[in-house]
């Protein structure tokens, strides 16, 4: 750990470590996820949190390679009831079939659906659950296509939904990608919504285009546990200035106060003693740019300011 700002020296052999331990978890190689996460070990701070969390998961692992020894040993007694194996290895895999089919994800997205339909009818409901999903799935798919585990969608009707996933090692710049994939998930799902627009002239669509636009836009205020919030943790003083200022000419340009609010985020956060080490200009880059997509979505079919 540099004995000046405390950051972990080793900050990228660690994530990749941690990504490459993860990526065998899944394929349940435990052997090689314990020498991984033991290599890991070696590069932290006795004392460190991250530290000891390792060394609780080692404790984890190690039941978890008994209970697949164990496992191991009933499929040894499957082989010999012939015809019959089938069926044990079957019931052998029970918790597999179950996990396969993420009843839980499925369950509350059910759920969801049934809310909304509830509450606005069978086309909304299902139109606005499937644009959450996308926004949900747009977290989900950066987080495996960088090799780290991730739980699938959990639904919670009338709030929102959420992604669970272990962040323990991974740099700034990585959580804001995955903060901002959802947002720009669901910037490309609204952009589907208006191109039926145009195509059909149904105005429902355009109304899903702009409400699903708005919400990201509001996802993206940097504030608590917001997309916003995680994503500006990766930008120094000056980014988070330019930020607040592109909201700024954002709302001015599409008359559209809802832009002031990142903007008030932004500069507020600006004024944050904790500043990363090393500043991802690129966060910033794609920040801008999933904010103004939304904006040119949201002028598509704009609500009319007060007093108009």
């Amino acid at each position: 750990m540099c004995g000046n700002c405390h950051a972990l020296v080793h900050a990228s052999t660690l994530e990749q470590l941690a990504a490459s331990a993860r990526l065998h978890e899944e394929r349940r190689e435990i052997v090689e996820a314990r020498e991984d996460w033991s290599r890991a070990l070696e590069l932290l701070p006795a004392d460190s949190a991250q530290a000891e969390w390792i060394r609780g998961n080692d404790k984890r692992l190690s039941a978890l390679g008994a209970n697949a020894a164990t496992a191991d040993a009933r499929q040894a007694w499957t082989r010999k009831l012939g015809p019959l194996a089938p069926i044990a290895i079957l019931l052998a895999k029970g918790k597999f079939l179950l996990s396969l089919f993420k009843l839980k994800f499925l369950l509350s997205f059910g759920t969801f659906v049934a809310f909304y339909w509830a509450l606005y009818g069978v086309k909304f409901g299902v139109g606005f659950a499937a644009l959450i999903l996308l926004h949900e799935m747009g977290h989900f798919a950066e987080i495996k296509r960088r090799g780290l585990p991730a739980e699938m969608p959990v639904f919670l009707p009338g709030l929102g939904a959420y992604v669970q996933w272990t962040a323990l090692g991974v740099s700034t710049e990585t959580r804001s990608f995955v903060s901002l994939a959802g947002p720009m998930a669901g910037c490309i799902g609204a952009a589907v919504c208006a191109f039926l627009w145009k195509q059909t002239g149904e105005t429902f669509w355009i109304g899903l285009a702009s409400l699903s636009a708005l919400l990201n836009v509001l996802n993206l205020i940097p504030i608590w546990v917001l997309d916003g919030g995680q994503a500006i943790a990766a930008l120094d003083k000056t980014e988070r200035i330019i930020l607040s200022a592109a909201a700024v000419l954002l709302a001015a340009g599409l008359e559209q106060p809802l832009f002031l609010l990142v903007a008030a985020g932004a500069g507020y956060r600006a004024f944050d003693k904790k500043m990363p080490a090393a500043p991802s200009h690129a966060t910033t880059v794609y920040y801008l740019i999933v904010l103004a997509a939304l904006g040119y979505i949201i002028q598509l079919a704009p609500m009319p300011p007060p007093g108009r």
